[in-house]
């Protein structure tokens, strides 16, 4: 399969800043997905992760988090999801990522990718969806038997988080 990813974490201005190269399909086990990558974003977890450092990697780094894609294969212990299954998700900074045909994702980081949004739209939403979530349920304590019916502002909201759709 095609990726793009590193071997050297350089300065964006770098000629190999960024290889594109082929490498072996993964195989899913466990509770793995194999997703056929169909968009990406980027967000601020891609720049920290391939910002400059002193770090040389043995193998082909593939960067790339937020995603969407189709399922197109499974390990023997997924229950969540089969093969031809629309997915989004944000991955997982410890695994290879999603800037490649395909990636390996564990199920319980995946969500079934709305209908009403293309690829595109569902990869973009992933961190910020989770960012939302925190800041509205984990941080100010939200709750529907408490706060049904009510409003709330946000002064300074801005980017990806502030635009999702909460209906």
């Amino acid at each position: 399969m095609k990726a793009v990813g590193l071997y050297e974490y350089l300065s964006i201005d770098k000629e190999n800043s960024l290889i594109d190269q082929d490498v072996p399909t993964p195989m899913p086990q466990g509770r793995d997905l194999l997703i056929e990558v169909k968009a990406v974003s980027v967000n601020p977890v891609d720049t920290k992760q391939r910002a400059p450092k002193d770090r040389v990697e043995e193998d082909l780094r593939i960067l790339g988090y937020d995603a969407s894609g189709v399922v197109v294969d499974v390990g023997e212990d997924c229950v969540l999801f089969n093969v031809g299954d629309e997915v989004y998700y944000a991955g997982d900074v410890t695994r290879q990522g999603s800037n490649a045909e395909f990636q390996l994702v564990d199920e319980q980081l995946v969500g079934r990718k709305p209908s009403s949004l293309s690829y595109a739209e569902a990869a973009a939403m992933p961190l910020t969806s989770i960012t939302a979530w925190e800041s509205l349920y984990d941080r100010m304590k939200i709750t529907e038997e408490k706060d049904a019916g009510k409003s709330i502002l946000i002064i300074g909201g801005a980017g990806g988080v502030a635009r999702l759709p909460f209906n």
